[in-house]
């Protein structure tokens, strides 16, 4: 009898903290659709933009086994620090491509400029060999018209290709 008392006092206790977890993450979940980071209107915002992806990265996680995902922002180039930053950026990207990636993971590509993050993740895929990519998730956040040319570029290397327009 001792036994299956104990055994409810832990069940009860269990669901006690069970429904204290929930409560506190429908909390959080409300508070962050609540602080929901509005498209920043200058290119050259980076902190802004910044907040702006990484929103829309959160929100797309679906499917990824990794713990975090890869996440780039393409800057619109206005100055030579951020062209350098890119330049950086596309050898730093374009050597993870040449090693592969384990699958389960996600890459997100995104920037004030859809044209340029395009451009940047067209030539980061460019000596990927086929197939290399499979089982990893490709999240391009840019303009309707730069879709297409994107997904073309990932299609030969496997990759499971996401677009999210801005």
């Amino acid at each position: 009898m001792r036994k299956f008392a104990l055994i409810v006092a832990v069940a009860l206790t269990a669901c006690v903290a069970l429904t204290a977890c929930h409560k506190q993450d429908d909390d959080q979940a409300q508070s962050a659709q609540v602080q929901k980071a509005p498209k920043p209107t200058s290119p050259t915002d980076t902190k802004g933009w910044n907040a702006y992806l990484s929103q829309i990265v959160q929100a797309n996680l679906k499917g990824m086994l990794a713990p975090q995902p890869y996440a780039y922002m393409v800057t619109a180039g206005a100055t030579d620090d951020a062209l350098a930053q890119n330049a950086r950026q596309l050898q730093s990207v374009q050597d993870t491509v040449a090693r592969g990636v384990t699958p389960g993971n996600l890459l997100a590509f995104g920037g004030p400029v859809s044209a340029k993050t395009g451009d940047f993740v067209i030539a980061a895929f460019k000596d990927a060999k086929p197939g290399s990519f499979k089982d990893v998730i490709i999240l391009f956040i840019g303009d309707q018209a730069d879709e297409q040319r994107v997904s073309d570029a990932l299609k030969p290397t496997g990759a499971t290709f996401r677009f999210i327009a801005m």
